[in-house]
């Protein structure tokens, strides 16, 4: 027994002693790997120049549960040149947990999957869990405007370029001026203040296209569709392309090309009879010539 005994803790101890060795090995591999991941994947993010130019035609997203509304947020931030173009100007975090946790890079991330792969659908679920760590559940049925304000204020938030924060600022703020009067005296008072959405209906109480805003036009850019009820309902995005003046309907993974008349159709005319209601309208302000 003695000697059975000593055969047998030698024999752990030589295991004990392979094993160190395989781990210490595999830690060196993982450090190499780990290395040298950061350089291809920058290398790899310096080539991305956008999904918006559709180079390799329109990209959709997998519905990964109940992310119709996350899908069609995304694809109208990443259909923006303007966006994308700040964003491949972030700085990409150094360590794997900070990368994992960082919105602004994992839909640089996404972008780069869309815009590099044949596929015709990628799928969100990295950037998911992300989200995931600031409240954003899946599963959910999400408010299209509510689910706006969080992704862009998380955008916001970890970008760490003032210059580009500022970029983000002006391209995505409304500034606003409020007057408020008292109707015995008539005496007015003004502020300016800023938002990032603005409540307005389309049409007036009878049918009519309300006025433009202020002294500058606005180019409608994307709409978000809601269909179904407030409990259980379907988003998608009809998105128009900066660089082919083309609409485009993303419906998660299926994405077809669209006529105007069909955005109109969402507009939710009494006489289309259209089962999709626009939800959030994104308008880019048009410079005058």
């Amino acid at each position: 027994m003695g000697q059975r005994s000593g055969r047998q803790e030698r024999s752990k101890k030589l295991e004990r002693a392979l094993s160190e060795t395989v781990m210490a090995e595999a830690n060196v591999q993982n450090s190499k790997e780990e290395a040298e991941e950061p350089k291809a994947k920058d290398q790899r993010l310096t080539s991305v120049f956008g999904v918006a130019d559709l180079k390799n035609g329109a990209i959709g997203l997998y519905n990964i549960g109940q992310s119709c509304c996350l899908n069609s947020l995304l694809q109208v931030f990443l259909m923006n040149i303007h966006f994308t173009g700040i964003l491949r100007r972030i700085t990409v975090p150094p360590h794997a947990v900070q990368k994992r946790n960082n919105v602004p890079y994992q839909m640089l991330l996404l972008l780069e999957e869309m815009q590099c792969g044949k596929r015709k659908a990628v799928s969100p679920i990295d950037l998911a869990h992300c989200l995931s760590a600031y409240k954003v559940k899946l599963f959910v049925q999400h408010d299209a405007a509510q689910l706006f304000l969080t992704l862009w204020n998380l955008i916001k938030r970890q970008m760490k370029n003032p210059d580009l924060v500022g970029k983000l600022s002006d391209l995505y703020t409304i500034c606003v001026q409020e007057h408020v009067a008292c109707q015995k005296c008539l005496f007015e008072t003004k502020r300016n203040s800023s938002m990032l959405t603005l409540p307005l209906p389309v049409l007036d109480s009878n049918s009519h296209m309300l006025k433009t805003l202020a002294a500058w036009q606005y180019e409608l850019f994307a709409v978000v569709a809601h269909s179904g009820s407030t409990n259980c309902g379907h988003y998608c995005a009809y998105i128009r392309s900066l660089t082919e003046c083309k609409w485009y309907c993303f419906n998660d993974s299926e994405v077809c090309q669209v006529s105007w008349d069909d955005v109109k159709c969402t507009y939710g005319h009494s006489n289309l009879h259209w089962g999709q209601t626009a939800y959030l309208l994104i308008y880019m302000k048009k410079h005058p010539q």
